[in-house]
């Protein structure tokens, strides 16, 4: 492969002049460019990432750490940080948790693993770390962005929802088509954002004068299994509800198939609403499902363009407050007399 030794002597300029042209540094005459530009096209020179990281301490990569690829939460701002940065010229280095150890250990590993590539910036989105493990991260590391998680002592590198505003949005919605008789599929109990949505619900049932503990409630694990299994267990249990809260699209989605499959007529039986909204898919379950819009992919790229602005001395514009949204769809309408 052609070296910048190579390019330098084809143009019949110095090193360090082939050098100054190829990264736009340092004074260059015009002909100097044009025979270097020349000698780059001829030779089909591709500069080295790692050698041009060595010299500049710059590598041109963002890390991105998220929890699991497989999941259908993730992926709009995966897509949303990857496009971002490659306009800008620069690339994405993405982990995941995977291996037999603790989802927290899974974490520390991934995001180690992202320092030891030479990212120049790291964004973080996992409930799976403690408040005193991103800290920690950013004492060793200050160019980390954190998406859908607050953490109070490092506010300014965080981007997220109101998680309680936005279960109360769901309430809201049950409420207002007169639904009374209420059940909940729970996401994570470790999950800091489940139990502010959950918060958020029961809080605005409460104005309703509905206590929670009226309501039963059925962890679902995130998982479209975990959705069919806990909308199972309710119907087992024999609890009467007209209207079920799942703190995912994905247990949503498997609650409405067990409830198909028991024979409910949706949403003249049982209304239901989901959470996140992150793609299309609630567009094509039967009945197309009233979800919670979350913008993730949004928050996703305003942590990017924050860690482009410090890492790259860029002034892209912030975003810093992301509404819920109740996205109305086929799944929910008024509670049967």
């Amino acid at each position: 492969m052609p070296t910048i030794k190579d390019v330098a002597q084809l143009a019949g300029v110095g090193v360090g002049t082939a050098s100054r042209v190829l990264s736009g540094r340092g004074s260059f005459s015009a002909k100097a460019a044009a025979r270097v530009a020349s000698a780059v096209q001829a030779l089909d020179f591709r500069p080295s990432t790692i050698a041009r990281a060595l010299v500049t301490q710059v590598s041109g990569t963002i890390g991105v750490y998220v929890p699991d690829f497989k999941g259908r939460f993730y992926g709009p701002m995966l897509h949303a940080v990857e496009s971002e940065l490659r306009s800008h010229e620069r690339h994405m280095v993405a982990a995941n948790g995977c291996g037999q150890a603790s989802m927290r250990r899974q974490a520390q590993d991934g995001v180690r693993f992202l320092m030891d590539r030479g990212c120049d910036g790291i964004l973080v989105t996992t409930n799976a770390l403690t408040d005193a493990d991103l800290l920690a991260i950013q004492e060793r590391f200050p160019h980390v962005a954190v998406v859908n998680r607050e953490v109070a002592r490092m506010k300014a590198a965080c981007f997220s929802v109101d998680h309680h505003a936005a279960g109360r949005l769901a309430a809201r919605a049950f409420l207002d088509h007169g639904h009374r008789r209420l059940a909940v599929i729970a996401g994570l109990a470790e999950a800091p954002d489940n139990r502010q949505r959950l918060q958020g619900f029961f809080d605005e049932l409460a104005t309703a004068g509905i206590a929670r503990e009226q309501v039963p409630c059925v962890d679902g694990h995130f998982t479209a299994k975990g959705g069919w299994e806990a909308s199972g267990a309710l119907l087992v249990s024999g609890a009467q509800f007209t209207g079920l809260f799942c703190c995912n699209d994905l247990m949503a989605m498997g609650a409405i198939a067990r409830l198909h499959a028991a024979g409910k007529r949706m949403p003249a039986e049982v209304s239901v609403i989901g959470y996140d909204d992150a793609d299309e898919m609630a567009d094509y379950l039967s009945p197309s499902l009233t979800s919670i819009r979350i913008a993730i992919g949004d928050m996703g790229l305003n942590a990017c363009r924050m860690l482009l602005n410090q890492c790259y001395a860029m002034s892209l514009p912030l975003v810093r407050e992301f509404q819920p949204e109740l996205v109305l769809r086929n799944s929910l309408g008024p509670a049967p007399m």
